[in-house]
């Protein structure tokens, strides 16, 4: 099953997506910082929502975000998340 990263309303305007910590095909672990975002000089880690296998970029550096945007997705060995 394949979980979304999803940007969370962070209350800061505009955001750009600055980095990515994971590739595809890596281990995650949940609550593992993957992805910072800039917004006027502030920096915000998303973190993984479970533990799985990084599959899929959904946004590049550089990329302007909103929030509830799908940045990338994890898959689990688990059916139930």
């Amino acid at each position: 099953m394949q979980t979304p990263i999803v940007l969370p309303d962070l209350g800061a305007d505009p955001l750009r997506l600055s980095v990515w910590f994971v590739d595809p095909g890596d281990q995650v672990y949940e609550c593992d910082r993957v992805v910072e975002v800039l917004s006027n000089g502030a920096t915000f880690d998303v973190l993984s929502p479970v533990t799985g296998r990084f599959v899929e970029r959904k946004a590049h550096a550089d990329d302007l975000l909103v929030p509830g945007q799908v940045l990338g997705l994890v898959e689990t060995d688990r059916a139930d998340r």
